[in-house]
């Protein structure tokens, strides 16, 4: 595909150079930006907290701290939150059809920056839908990758009808350098076949992962598997077998002691799983060991200093 890029207005965001995950110190504690399911999905973002890992309660009493105003349903689905330079970024979902994704920053997620809704897809004939976007910092270049789940109709035509409502995803990408002008997208991740949720995590002895759910329906799949990363375009190793169970979406990730816990949303039935590995290999289920905010659905995990989850209230 032809690389082309696009430009978004976003100079109210005064945004200075390319957004990172900060590096995190001894007393940070761990916050998960989610939304709630339902009529949750034009609420807008919701965090929790948590010191160990495992047991999260819910900040500023579960309010919404960014309502959705942009994109072609105004919702939040899927909100993931990372930092730069003392500016934290959220991507979101904005619909469940469309072609753009949300965007906004703040520097102490209570007060927000005007909402941008970034037409990642509109340039790609027979775009349906735009899930779950996240970021990820490619060392070699500087650039942000921002990467999601698109059906595009008549692409990957090998494994159409595999999903439900006829959606056949694949990881879609595009990159920038400072949040104002894109690169045109293009596929980013194919493993032969429907796949979404892609996230990328740290392996607890160093290595880039890439995490992705199957969205195979029949057999029933939907299960969580992981892939060696060169770098964060690629080349990707091959899919580990399944590390979850069936029927889970929403992978995140964080470092907790010496082992990589790997969170899921089991939304058939209402709670949350968790999975832990210290070499990528093998995983044990800890869910038994969580206590989430009720309703919680998929969202992302980061390390924010403890002084600055005080004022989130």
């Amino acid at each position: 595909m032809r690389r082309r890029d696009f430009t978004l207005g976003l100079g109210a965001l005064a945004l200075a150079g390319c957004a990172t995950r900060s590096a995190a110190r001894a007393d940070d504690l761990l916050v998960f930006a989610y939304f709630t399911t339902g009529k949750g999905e034009a609420d807008g973002l919701k965090l929790a907290v948590s010191e160990d890992g495992f047991a999260f309660r819910t900040l500023a009493g579960g309010r919404s701290l960014l309502v959705p105003q942009v994109g072609e349903k105004k919702l939040m689905r899927d909100p993931y939150l990372f930092a730069d330079k003392g500016v934290y970024h959220l991507l979101w979902t904005t619909a469940w059809e469309g072609v753009t994704i949300g965007h906004a920053t703040s520097r102490d997620l209570v007060h927000w920056s005007p909402q941008r809704a970034i037409p990642v897809m509109q340039d790609v004939p027979g775009t349906r839908n735009c899930w779950a976007p996240e970021a990820v910092r490619d060392p070699a270049t500087g650039r942000h990758i921002l990467f999601w789940s698109s059906t595009v109709t008549g692409r990957f035509t090998e494994t159409a009808g595999t999903s439900e409502s006829g959606y056949n995803h694949r990881l879609w990408s595009v990159s920038t350098a400072d949040f104002e002008t894109f690169s045109a997208p293009a596929p980013l991740y194919d493993p032969g076949f429907s796949v979404i949720d892609g996230t990328f995590a740290q392996g607890p002895s160093g290595g880039l992962y890439l995490i992705v759910k199957d969205e195979t329906v029949q057999p029933p799949h939907k299960w969580l598997q992981v892939a060696k990363a060169e770098s964060p375009t690629g080349p990707f190793g091959p899919l580990s077998p399944p590390f979850s169970p069936g029927w889970v979406e929403g992978p995140m990730s964080a470092q907790v002691g010496d082992a990589l816990l790997c969170y899921y949303d089991v939304y058939k039935e209402g709670r949350w799983g968790a999975a832990m590995t210290r070499d990528m290999v093998t995983w044990t289920d800890v869910s038994a060991r969580l206590t989430m905010p009720a309703g919680a659905r998929h969202g992302s995990l980061l390390r924010v200093p403890r002084a600055l989850v005080a004022g989130i209230v």
